[in-house]
């Protein structure tokens, strides 16, 4: 049987048990189908890039699935008709992940000092406000030293 995975973002209104329900029948539907829904993640509420249908949020749930072509396209059917449904796609891969997806996966924020001292924040570097740069003047030409005005007398 084909691999499909499987992204639907539900409203931010909907309360998480009922996104949990949702994805029971939808998981059903394929079941009744002759297939089998491998895994299921829910990434939960995230931010939308631009407005779905007058939302500004979502729940995310990703589904792997094995299962023949129909019935992806009755759980599909069902999606288009449940108003909850913002938005759905539907990807056949070669094969299905194993463990958590990318979006799941904990980053490491200390893997930024591995970077090397790019100039931005403390130690070296001019770093983007220009300070540090020593003795330039605006015009990116060095700046000829200031003379006192006693100094201008005794040359004369």
């Amino acid at each position: 049987m084909p691999l499909y995975e499987h992204i639907y973002l539900a409203r931010q209104d909907v309360t998480s048990q009922q996104v949990e329900a949702m994805t029971e029948a939808f998981k059903g539907v394929i079941e009744a189908n002759g297939g089998k829904v491998s895994k299921v993640e829910p990434w939960g509420v995230k931010t939308l890039a631009y407005r779905i249908k007058k939302n500004r949020k979502a729940h995310f749930t990703l589904l792997n699935i094995d299962a023949p072509a129909a019935a992806v396209a009755e759980m599909e059917r069902q999606m288009r008709i449940n108003e909850d449904v913002l938005r759905f796609m539907t990807v056949k891969v070669e094969e299905l992940e194993e463990g958590p997806s990318a979006m799941l996966q904990k980053r490491d924020r200390d893997d930024r000092d591995e970077r090397g001292d790019r100039g931005f924040g403390g130690g070296g570097g001019r770093g983007f406000g220009g300070g540090g740069g020593g003795s330039r003047s605006p015009s990116g030409r060095a700046a000829r030293p200031r003379r006192d005005e006693n100094e201008v007398e005794e040359a004369l």
